[in-house]
């Protein structure tokens, strides 16, 4: 039985801080061009950087009276544990072409049952 007992004295699991969202600054770069600089801290991949500058796109989609966004490109930098994300979407009233599109409605709802905020 005492080989089923946890060990307290042996090195414990340490909790990663949990992730932050430092702010999103939006920027029309054309009529229907968005440019998104989100950065966080405690990003444990850079998938949580790119969903955060994935909802701050949808939202924004809503709040211009869209339905619609097309990733574009993002490029991701880490500098002293902040990373930042610098995207790029087109948006739309009308499904655009293209393979990475979102219907910001559903993306903007699944952000909130995740616990990411938008713009």
């Amino acid at each position: 039985m005492a080989g089923c007992q946890p060990a307290s004295d042996g090195p414990t699991l340490q909790e990663a801080p949990p992730a932050t969202y430092d702010g999103v600054e939006t920027r029309l770069l054309d009529e229907d061009l968005v440019n998104f600089r989100a950065q966080m801290t405690g990003v444990a991949t850079r998938a949580d950087l790119d969903a955060y500058a994935r909802c701050a796109a949808a939202q924004y989609t809503l709040i211009r009276g869209y339905s619609f966004a097309r990733h574009v490109r993002t490029t991701i930098t880490e500098e002293g544990g902040v990373w930042a994300a610098d995207a790029v979407y087109t948006i739309s009233p009308d499904l655009p072409r293209g393979l990475q599109t979102l219907e910001a409605e559903v993306v903007t709802a699944d952000c909130a049952e995740q616990g990411i905020p938008t713009v």
